[in-house]
């Protein structure tokens, strides 16, 4: 049910953005121009809008979105529920699944934290 509820929602989402991307190009251009600021996008001189500000809302990008959004619901816990198999990198830079690390009954323990 929930990959039905992201469907429609991007889906939607795609279609009206393409749709005023259609009728208010420079506004559309401007709004995207805007969003890429956020990301630091527009600060490569090499890597103009003309390169990636008409990929938004195509059928690849839509692709793109539900790919990541429904990868995303296989890695969120709830209270009361299993934990999601998340996968993970090691330092030597192999993907494996967080459920790999777990060892007979005893508790997996994640430590989280950052060096500033």
């Amino acid at each position: 049910l929930q990959k039905v509820l992201i469907l429609l929602h991007v889906t939607t989402c795609v279609v009206i953005g393409k749709t005023l991307m259609i009728l208010f190009p420079n506004a559309m251009k401007r709004y995207i121009l805007k969003q890429g600021e956020k990301s630091r996008m527009n600060e490569n001189p090499k890597f103009s809008y003309e390169n990636w500000g008409p990929t938004f809302f195509s059928f690849k990008y839509l692709l793109f979105v539900l790919k990541v959004k429904w990868k995303r619901l296989e890695d969120e816990a709830h209270e009361g529920h299993p934990a999601p198999n998340t996968p993970v990198v090691t330092f030597n830079g192999e993907v494996r699944h967080l459920f790999d690390f777990m060892q007979d009954n005893r508790p997996l323990i994640l430590n989280f934290g950052s060096c500033t």
